[in-house]
């Protein structure tokens, strides 16, 4: 891979699109040549990068047909399945950012600080996990590497940013065009559709990505997600139980030397991870520490990390670090 490559931005105009070009600029990617890429209905319009204004180009079959090596999706679902292939047919490597390709066996599910020997065995297309999966298993990898993890009960607080520019309009105006029901006054325990089992697919996407990036489909794991009125960041109850005993000091300093995790955790003093500290950040935050005196080896913590940010365009253009390495 070029250590300068020439990269593409599908979905340049979007919330998480936009934040790629943030996160790039901020963390100063090296790169040759940057393509703006989206819908039909944005071509025309410009974008901000490094203060020079680049034209969006109407995302097509022949967008990738020369010069580009890595191209960052965030488009949905329907067009990554479309495109991701296209692209990566002429040699581009694609990390995206939709769930189209999280559970295919032959695509890495990514996240730098957990996997990234798995970006190694790509075929063109490596998928950025689930925002609320990123945050939990840069928390649980350090702990399932020492204390062998059994079982996770997920609780999550979701942001309205997690629905896109319609859920924070909700939230702004009190509307309910993203949501079955205002936002604003409620805890929705409702994200994504029902399936059969009673679940919601974002509470299954935790369940089989946890497993899938941690490499292990052992660890027993239920959820339960919820939407909050927040506008940034999410918050998640996370209780573990190991299969090895442990001291709560113990894991408190190994979380605190983790890559990827700020440690916030001075019950006395009020400290302790919240949305409103996370926000525009990339760290992932854990505090609220402490024994589950319900089970043997069990622990509570509560994790928060910026779901635009560490979970969605900083991964990814973390995954892109990893390629030009």
């Amino acid at each position: 891979m070029n250590k300068k490559p020439n990269i593409a931005i599908v979905g340049a105009t979007g919330v998480v699109g936009t934040t790629f070009l943030k996160v790039l600029e901020e963390r100063n990617f090296p790169y040759n040549k940057i393509t703006m890429l989206a819908s039909e209905r944005s071509a025309g319009k410009t974008v901000v990068f490094k203060g020079i204004e680049h034209p969006v180009q109407a995302l097509n079959e022949h967008s990738f047909d020369e010069g580009i090596d890595i191209a960052l999706f965030s488009a949905g679902g329907s067009t990554s399945e479309k495109y991701a292939p296209i692209a990566a047919s002429h040699g581009v490597i694609v990390i995206d950012n939709s769930s189209a390709w999280r559970m295919d066996p032959t695509v890495p599910l990514v996240v730098p600080e957990v996997n990234p020997g798995d970006i190694k065995w790509n075929h063109g297309i490596i998928a950025n996990p689930n925002c609320s999966t990123i945050q939990a298993v840069v928390a649980l990898k350090p702990l399932h590497d020492k204390y062998r993890i059994k079982r996770i009960v997920y609780s999550t607080y979701q942001a309205v940013s997690g629905s896109g520019i319609k859920g924070i309009n909700d939230l702004k105006n009190g509307t309910s065009i993203a949501y079955p029901h205002p936002i604003v006054g409620n805890c929705i325990p409702h994200i994504d559709v029902f399936l059969e089992n009673g679940y919601t697919k974002e509470e299954m996407k935790m369940i089989h990505e946890t497993r899938k990036i941690l490499g292990d489909q052992s660890i027993a794991i239920t959820a339960t997600t919820v939407r909050v009125p927040v506008f940034d960041c999410h918050s998640e109850s996370i209780n573990l139980e190991f299969e090895k005993p442990f001291e709560v000091e113990e894991v408190k300093a190994l979380l605190a030397k983790s890559p990827g995790i700020v440690l916030r955790d001075d019950p006395a003093n009020n400290v302790y991870p919240l949305a409103s500290e996370a926000t525009g950040t990339d760290p992932v935050y854990v505090g609220r520490i402490r024994r589950d005196e319900s089970v043997q080896n069990g622990l509570n913590m509560w994790v928060v990390a910026d779901n635009i940010r560490k979970g969605a365009a900083t991964n990814a253009v973390q995954i892109a670090e990893e390629l030009i390495k």
